[in-house]
């Protein structure tokens, strides 16, 4: 597997888990619930650890913005799924740019 390919791959990953991380803190209620606080912080340093690995060879200014991109949209998209959080035409429609935005920076990579 290319490097290119593994890089990209950790990337997506890493993004995952910044939803899995978020998931954990809205669930540790600022800290105050042991289990999930120690599991945000593992999902964290995986998280963070994924996307330096990314960086070795995928641009910061590229890297960071799919990453940061892949979380949010993720985690709105559980908050709505599994959180009940509140859905809307319009949140939909901006979470479409934002998806729009991350695969036109992965188009855009020479990486």
């Amino acid at each position: 597997m290319s490097e290119s390919v593994l890089s990209w791959s950790a990337l997506i990953i890493a993004g995952l888990f910044e939803v899995v991380w978020a998931i954990f803190l809205k669930n540790s209620k600022g800290f105050s619930e042991l289990t999930p606080t120690i599991l945000f912080i593992v999902t964290l340093f995986i998280s963070m650890f994924l996307l330096a690995y990314s960086m070795r060879t995928i641009p910061m200014g590229i890297a960071y913005p799919v990453w940061t991109g892949i979380g949010a949209v993720g985690t709105v998209f559980v908050g709505i799924m599994f959180f009940k959080e509140d859905q809307s035409f319009q949140k939909i429609i901006f979470l479409s740019v934002i998806l729009i935005g991350i695969i036109g920076l992965k188009l855009t990579s020479k990486h």
